[in-house]
């Protein structure tokens, strides 16, 4: 199984702001239902950095006067751990485990963001996946349904 393979749902919690807007706009997006991280891009739309709730409390934390309105960049997390839609969700499902990530972008070769991938629907994929290889291997072994 691979990361396409849960593009569409991925493509629904995409949130993506430019590195230039402010960091009460991330804020705002991030109280949308179902999201919980936004992908900062470049003037040019590719993604270099992420920004979580975590990311936006710290920084405001220490926000006094002009200082609250500073830039997306200013805050974000700078190390991008993404993945392609040709990655193996096995692969992928690891990676977020060593990283303790529960949620990662989805990007294309040339850095675009395409979705955000939850740990979730990881999970259920990879679980069904495996539920699935166990009855066919389990219908081969008994020969079900060939005579």
């Amino acid at each position: 199984m691979f990361v396409k393979q849960l593009l569409n749902e991925a493509r629904k919690r995409l949130i993506t702001i430019e590195s230039d807007a402010l960091l009460i706009d991330a804020a705002r997006a991030l109280l949308k239902p179902y999201i919980a991280l936004v992908i900062v891009c470049d003037p040019d739309g590719k993604a270099i950095g992420v920004l979580t709730n975590a990311d936006i409390v710290r920084r405001i934390s220490h926000c006094e006067g002009a200082s609250c309105r500073a830039p997306a960049a200013a805050a974000m997390t700078t190390e991008l751990i993404c993945c392609r839609p040709d990655d193996p969700l096995a692969d992928v499902w690891n990676k977020m485990k060593q990283n303790r990530l529960r949620r990662m972008p989805i990007i294309d070769a040339q850095a675009y963001p395409l979705g955000i991938l939850d740990a979730l629907d990881t999970l259920n994929a990879l679980l069904t996946d495996a539920s699935n290889e166990t009855e066919l291997l389990r219908d081969y072994v008994m020969s079900v349904g060939y005579h």
